[in-house]
C-alpha cells in the first residue's frame, strides 16, 4: 500500500546538501533529452484568481506527477499548495503520496543555488532579496550553500522588516537601496508588473527571478531582461509561461546546457546572468524521490 509522506516528514529527511546536486543532475539530465517531461497544464480558476497546475515526469529514474494550486491573492494563508504522487516506474504500482508544499519551497532554492554557483561571480559576497515569503526564506538558506554572502538585504513593503529580523539580516527601504551594488539578486514577488529595473544592476550581478510564472506577468523590466545573459531551466517552458523571457525575445541556453559544459555561462566579470525558473516536474519527482529512498522506501 502506499504511504503518504508529510512536510513535517519531509522537513526531518530533506537537506540542501543531497538536494542541490540532485537538482543539478536532474536539470542536466533534462536537458540531454534523458527525461520525459511535457510542458505543465495549467488550469485558470478564473472567478477566485487561482490556478491549478498539473506536472507530470519521468526521470532519473523516478516516475511521478506534481499538482500545485497557486492562488496570488490568498491573505493569511500561504498562496501555493501542492501533493506530489510517485510510482514504481517497473510497474505503474503507486509508492507514496507526498505533501508538496516543502518540496516545492526547497527544490526551487536548490535550483537557484544551482544557477548561482555556475553563473554568479566566485567573488559574489552581497545577497539582496526582493519579497519576503517562504521562496526569500528558502533561498537565503538554499544559496549560503555555494556562495559566502557578507550581506544580506531585503525588501518587501509589507513584510521585509519582519523577515529580517527574523533572519539576521538588513531590511531596505525600498527595491533600489536594496538592489544597487548587489553582487547576487533573488526575485521572489508574486508581482505581476516589474520590480527589479535594470538601471540598478551593478556590473557582474547574477539574478535569480522564481516568480511572475504567466506569460502576461512581469517582475523584470526592459532595460534589464535586455542587459542579461538569459538562462532558463526549460526552453520549452519558458517560451510558452515567462512574461519576462518573452519580453527578452531570445533565450541564450537553459541550465542544463551550463552543467553539461555545452554553453560557457558568464563569459566575463562584468557579464550580467540572470536565470528565469518556472519549475518543472522533473525537479519535483527527483526530489520526491530522494525524499522516499532517504526513509528508506
Amino acid at each position: 500500500m502506499a504511504t503518504h509522506i508529510t512536510d513535517d516528514d519531509v522537513r526531518s529527511t530533506l537537506t540542501y546538501e543531497s538536494l542541490i546536486p540532485a537538482m543539478e543532475r536532474a536539470l542536466a539530465d533534462y536537458t540531454a533529452g534523458k527525461a520525459v517531461q511535457p510542458v505543465r497544464t495549467t488550469i485558470p480558476v478564473g472567478e477566485h484568481g487561482g490556478f491549478l497546475f498539473v506536472m507530470p515526469a519521468f526521470a532519473s529514474g523516478a516516475l511521478g506527477a506534481k499538482l500545485v494550486t497557486f492562488f496570488p491573492k490568498n491573505v493569511g494563508i500561504e498562496s501555493h499548495f501542492a501533493t506530489i504522487q510517485l510510482f514504481k516506474p517497473e510497474t505503474g504500482e503507486p509508492l507514496a503520496s507526498m505533501d508538496g508544499s516543502l518540496v516545492t519551497e526547497m527544490r526551487t532554492a536548490a535550483v537557484s543555488a544551482v544557477a548561482t554557483d555556475k553563473l554568479a561571480r566566485r567573488e559574489a559576497s552581497v545577497l539582496a532579496i526582493l519579497g519576503a515569503g517562504v521562496q526569500a526564506r528558502s533561498h537565503l538558506a538554499a544559496l549560503s550553500h555555494v556562495r559566502s554572502f557578507k550581506e544580506v538585504r531585503v525588501f518587501s513593503p509589507r513584510s521585509g522588516a519582519a523577515f529580517a529580523r527574523t533572519h539576521g539580516v538588513i531590511a531596505s527601504p525600498n527595491a533600489e537601496s536594496c538592489v544597487r551594488g548587489a553582487d547576487v539578486i533573488v526575485v521572489a514577488t508574486t508581482s505581476a508588473t516589474p520590480v527589479l529595473h535594470g538601471a540598478w544592476l551593478a556590473d557582474g550581478a547574477h539574478i535569480n527571478s522564481v516568480g511572475a510564472a504567466r506569460p502576461d506577468w512581469r517582475e523584470l523590466d526592459d532595460a534589464c531582461v535586455a542587459r542579461a545573459t538569459v538562462f532558463v531551466d526549460s526552453r520549452a517552458g519558458a517560451e510558452v509561461e515567462s512574461g519576462d523571457v518573452r519580453a527578452a525575445g531570445r533565450i541564450d541556453a537553459e541550465l542544463g546546457e551550463v552543467i553539461l559544459g555545452k554553453h560557457p555561462g558568464r563569459t566575463s566579470d562584468a557579464d550580467v546572468t540572470w536565470f528565469k525558473s518556472l519549475g518543472m516536474a522533473v525537479e519535483d519527482v527527483v526530489a520526491a524521490d530522494l525524499v522516499l529512498k532517504a526513509r528508506g522506501r
